[in-house]
C-alpha cells in the first residue's frame, strides 16, 4: 500500500516538481486517489493541531484542498505540496497566520519523525517559495473565492438546542456533544464536506452520535431535526451519513 513519502515533496528551483504523473483512468486508480485525498487531508489535520491552529482554519485548509483538485487533477500536481500551501493560505483567510518556516518543519518532523528542524539551506528555501507560488496558483483556481462556510456554528447551536430536549442526567452520561464534533472533523477527510451544504453535516453529525447512544428526544408533530433545520430531509440526512462511513471504509484501507 503506498503511503507518503519520507520526506517532504520534492522542488527545483523554487516551481512545484511534477514527477511524471500518469493520467487517471480505472476504478483501482480512483480508489488510490481517494486514498491519497485522505492521507493528505490527514496530514492537514494533523498538521493543524500540531501547530496551534483552530478548528475552523483546519476546516478551511482542507476545504481549500478538496476545491483545488476539484478543478485539476491529482496527478498533475504535488498533492502534499498544495497541502502545505493550504494550511499557509487557510491561516490568512481565518486570521490566524501561520509562518511557513513553521509549517515546513512541522510537516517535515510529520515525516520524519524525531528529526532535527531543517537548516536554512537551499532546499530549505526553494521549498519556502513553492509553497508561496502554490499559495498563488491555489488562488487563482479557486477565483479568489477562498472564504467558506462551515458547519460549527450550526452544530454548536444544534447540540444547545438538543441538550435543552434532553434530561441532564441522560447528557451527562453520554459524550453526544464530544462525538458530534469527531464526526464532523472527520468529514473533512474526503470531498463531502464540499458536497453537502454545512447545515445538513451539522444535523448529520449529530444525528448519528445520538442514535449511536440511544439518546431520544421528545416526539412532537415534527422531527427535532426538521425543526432546527426546515430544509432538511431524512434522505439528506441518510446521504451525509453514508458518505461519512464510506470515509471510515477508506481509512480502514489506508492503515
Amino acid at each position: 500500500m503506498e503511503g507518503p513519502s519520507s520526506r517532504l515533496p520534492a522542488t527545483r528551483d523554487g516551481a512545484l516538481l511534477l514527477a511524471g504523473r500518469r493520467v487517471s483512468g480505472g476504478d483501482g486508480e480512483c480508489e488510490r486517489d481517494m486514498k491519497t485525498h485522505f492521507r493528505v487531508c490527514r496530514f492537514i489535520i494533523e498538521t493543524g493541531v500540531k501547530l496551534g491552529m483552530r478548528s475552523v482554519p483546519v476546516a478551511t485548509a482542507c476545504v481549500l484542498y478538496h476545491r483545488f483538485f476539484e478543478r485539476v487533477s491529482i496527478h498533475a500536481y504535488e498533492p502534499y505540496l498544495v497541502a502545505m500551501s493550504c494550511v499557509y493560505l487557510a491561516g490568512k483567510v481565518e486570521e490566524q497566520h501561520i509562518r511557513t518556516r513553521d509549517i515546513i518543519n512541522v510537516s517535515h518532523r510529520y515525516f520524519n519523525s524525531g528529526s532535527a528542524p531543517l537548516e536554512c539551506d537551499k532546499e530549505f528555501w526553494d521549498l519556502r517559495d513553492s509553497v508561496v507560488q502554490c499559495e498563488l496558483l491555489i488562488l487563482r483556481q479557486l477565483n479568489f473565492h477562498v472564504s467558506f462556510e462551515h458547519p460549527h456554528k450550526y452544530l454548536l447551536h444544534y447540540l444547545l438546542s438538543v441538550k435543552s430536549l434532553v434530561n441532564r442526567h441522560a447528557w451527562s452520561r453520554t459524550p453526544v456533544a464530544e462525538t458530534s464534533w469527531a464526526l464532523l472533523r472527520d468529514c473533512y477527510h474526503g470531498a463531502m464536506c464540499i458536497r453537502h451544504t454545512p447545515q445538513h453535516i451539522a444535523i448529520a453529525t449529530l444525528h448519528l452520535a445520538l442514535n449511536s447512544y440511544g439518546v431520544e428526544l421528545p416526539v412532537g408533530e415534527k422531527e427535532w431535526w426538521q425543526v432546527l433545520c426546515a430544509d432538511v430531509t431524512k434522505a439528506d440526512i441518510d446521504a451525509v451519513i453514508s458518505d461519512l462511513l464510506q470515509l471510515y471504509d477508506m481509512e480502514a484501507k489506508c492503515i
